[in-house]
């Protein structure tokens, strides 16, 4: 892409000595722009994908002329597209790089989640926050006849689930509320938590218990433990599954110590596959 252009194009042409030194020159701030598209489509995505110009100068601090020229080249990149109302949203070229991060993500997670398995006997899981629901990206089953199973892909709503919880739990309430308003809270089941107000208590018990319960609200039977990821790059939770039966009060104190352990773990790895 070149400094200043608005379309999204491959240079073929051999760097002349001239050229090479005005690269480097203008490579300072050409490592700007890219810092700053980057950082406009997190705060896009933060926002629930959509946004106005005005919106992203004021979060951002950017000017606007500033904003208006980075989001032309990422239009005709295909990243973002100009809504009829002249707002931005996130385009679908960005779907790729998504579903193949995801799938890198689940393979980088499935030896983690494998110990889970052995150390607590149960369905081990990890999902992320993808906009406004929960995405599973890895599973690995239990071994026990009876077990859980949720396919890899399934998406379901943060308000039904112990990692939607584990996912939200740090998240200002007033931005808890505009999600669940923009999701509604549909009973998955009668324990399925349906008042926003009781969402929130719900979070700030995680938050201070470090860990989230879903006890019956996605499944009747069914009892999970998730606990976030600390310090993934996009929010990550992973969470044991199992028969009430089995997933107790009394499991759940052997289960939530080794939960934040690997948790831990995984985080590390997280870090240092995206060091350069």
């Amino acid at each position: 892409m070149r400094a200043g252009a608005d379309r999204c194009e491959r240079n073929t042409d051999v760097p002349s000595a001239e050229s090479k030194t005005a690269a480097t020159t203008a490579g300072s701030g050409g490592v700007q722009s890219l810092e700053r598209a980057f950082d406009l489509l997190e705060r896009m995505a933060d926002a629930g994908g959509e946004v106005g110009l005005s919106e992203l100068s004021t979060s951002s601090g950017l000017p606007l002329p500033t904003i208006h020229r980075l989001m032309r080249t990422l239009v005709a990149c295909g990243y973002v597209r100009q809504q009829p109302n002249r707002r931005y949203a996130l385009g679908p070229r960005l779907i790729r790089l998504g579903e193949s991060s995801a799938r890198l993500l689940g393979t980088w997670a499935r030896p983690y989640l494998a110990r889970l398995v052995e150390e607590t006997g149960e369905t081990a899981n990890m999902a992320l926050l993808d906009g406004d629901e929960v995405v599973y990206v890895a599973q690995v089953p239990s071994r026990h006849s009876m077990r859980m199973f949720t396919e890899v892909g399934r998406r379901v709503l943060p308000h039904t689930t112990g990692v939607g919880k584990a996912l939200l739990a740090s998240t200002p309430p007033e931005e808890v509320r505009a999600l669940l308003a923009r999701t509604g809270m549909p009973a998955v089941t009668e324990k399925t938590i349906t008042s926003p107000d009781e969402f929130l208590d719900a979070l700030r018990q995680v938050h201070e218990q470090g860990y989230a319960v879903d006890d019956n609200e996605q499944e009747m039977g069914v009892r999970c433990l998730a606990v976030p990821v600390p310090d993934s790059p996009a929010p990550a939770a992973i969470s044991i599954s199992g028969p009430a039966g089995r997933v107790t009060d009394e499991a759940t104190q052997q289960i939530v110590p080794i939960l934040k352990e690997v948790a831990v773990e995984l985080s590390g790895v997280l870090a240092s596959t995206g060091s350069a």
